[in-house]
């Protein structure tokens, strides 16, 4: 049997990550997966001009598979500015994490966990946005009933919203071209899938080629694209790290139990990464939490137990007051361990040695166990001196006296270091009936202190 000749017009390419070479290989070079690699015919996918799957020219002429104007550079002196082109989706607290409202000619990526209730944010923005223009909503996962149904149960208005459940990228081309919407949902990107790519949906090259298509058409036109995008077990966004590259906006839904759901921007170009949205799940939907300031904090009659303190802290623009618990035990072991999911570990362990360093106070033969109440995570340096008082209450059993705040940065000297926006965080923690506010700074009736060991002996008493 003959060899077949080599003509030069195929080659292989790994259906996993997109690598393609001239010869078989059992691992791809590129991702190291076994067995991935098919032969292509490089005659086939010759492009036959310049273009792309789904993006049309700008000024709508030509169909969805319609060659692309080749751009040209223009002076930057040229280009108009395009100021308050945003457009607002109906959800305050949505608008607030997004900068105020979405962006014109932007990208948003949503990640969560299933059935936090992306696919419900994402249809009530919908329904809010509809005024702006047509709405499409692209469904790779649930059917028309299902999502009907869904509309139905939260009583959403439903005239301007165009509804395709595919996840063939051509047609999902087709239909940006007959609806030209101004508001673009598909759910999700893992679904979306297209033939030159491979048959195979969610593979990185699939991910890479129908993101990248999707965000070409939205920068085109005055609309707004949004992709939900599912989660891995760590809960990082699955898929390539370079699809987030992709799009403007990267913005997480967390949840912290059945009811309460958090959402934050982890990428924004257009607005702050600060700003938290908080909502309320209910049968009506995702109901906005009108006054959050008060609800990390746990209400209870008489004195405080051991363990806690109370700190104001910012999350974008609004001030919350959150209650940091602390534990300790004596280790069972010769190794002792710290248990902290809300507030980095690494923080816990350095404000509890310059606790036994500055005080005396050991911790080095204590587990450390530290929660925040409503499990919102903290990362700003001001609460370092109420979690200071949380770890000294656990450890010598003394609770901290009630209506008590308390806001600095701690040093490796023990020094109390001032923070910013103290007069606000002051004047949040007394409108909540705090009555104490103590500080590295005097300002608006709040109790100057300069060191771990003068905040500790005005707590509790002397230190030890």
């Amino acid at each position: 049997m003959s060899a077949k000749k080599k003509t030069g017009t195929t080659a292989y390419r790994c259906t996993s990550c997109g690598y393609t070479q001239p010869r078989w290989l059992g691992r791809c070079p590129d991702c190291g997966e076994w067995n991935t690699l098919q032969e292509v015919s490089l005659q086939d996918e010759a492009p036959a001009g310049p273009g792309s799957i789904i993006a049309g020219s700008a000024s709508g002429g030509g169909g969805a598979f319609s060659p692309r104007v080749a751009p040209r550079p223009i002076p930057l002196s040229a280009v108009e500015a395009r100021s308050g082109s945003r457009l607002p989706t109906g959800i305050p607290e949505l608008d607030r994490v997004l900068g105020g409202a979405v962006m014109k000619r932007s990208a948003i990526l949503v990640g969560g966990e299933p059935g936090i209730g992306k696919s419900t944010l994402l249809l009530q923005a919908a329904a809010g946005a509809a005024t702006n223009g047509r709405i499409l909503y692209v469904s790779g996962e649930e059917s028309a009933a299902q999502i009907r149904s869904r509309a139905d149960r939260l009583g959403l208005p439903l005239d301007r919203i165009e509804l395709l459940c595919t996840g063939r990228l051509e047609d999902i081309g087709r239909a940006l071209s007959d609806v030209n919407p101004v508001f673009v949902i598909v759910d999700s990107i893992q679904t979306v899938y297209s033939p030159e790519a491979g048959a195979v949906p969610g593979t990185v090259n699939q991910l890479k080629l129908c993101a990248h298509e999707l965000v070409a058409w939205v920068k085109e036109r005055d609309a707004v694209l949004f992709l939900v995008a599912h989660v891995t077990k760590e809960g990082s966004i699955a898929g390539p790290k370079a699809l987030e590259h992709l799009v403007d906006t990267v913005i997480s839904f967390e949840r912290n139990d059945d009811e309460v759901r958090f959402l934050r921007a982890l990428k924004n170009r257009f607005g702050s990464v600060d700003e938290l949205g908080i909502f309320r799940m209910t049968e009506k939907g995702l109901q906005a939490v009108e006054d959050p300031s008060g609800m990390f904090i746990v209400r209870r009659s008489g004195d405080l137990p051991p363990g806690v303190a109370v700190v104001p802290v910012f999350e974008g623009s609004r001030v919350f007051m959150v209650e940091i618990q602390a534990l300790t035990v004596s280790a069972k072991g010769a190794m002792t361990r710290v248990f902290s999911d809300r507030v980095d570990a690494a923080r816990v362990s350095r404000v509890a040695a310059v606790l036994e360093k500055r005080i005396g106070l050991r911790f080095s033969d204590q587990d450390i166990y530290v929660n925040v109440a409503g499990g919102v995570r903290l990362v700003e340096s001001a609460i370092d001196l109420a979690l200071a008082a949380a770890l000294y209450s656990a450890r010598t059993d003394i609770p901290s006296p009630p209506s008590t705040a308390l806001i600095g940065e701690l040093s490796l000297a023990g020094e109390i270091r001032p923070v910013n926006r103290l007069r606000q965080r002051v004047k949040a923690a007394a409108s909540l009936g705090f009555g104490t506010v103590m500080a590295p700074e005097a300002d608006s009736g709040s109790r100057a202190v300069k060191d771990v060991r003068e905040a500790v002996s005005a707590l509790f008493g002397k230190a030890p």
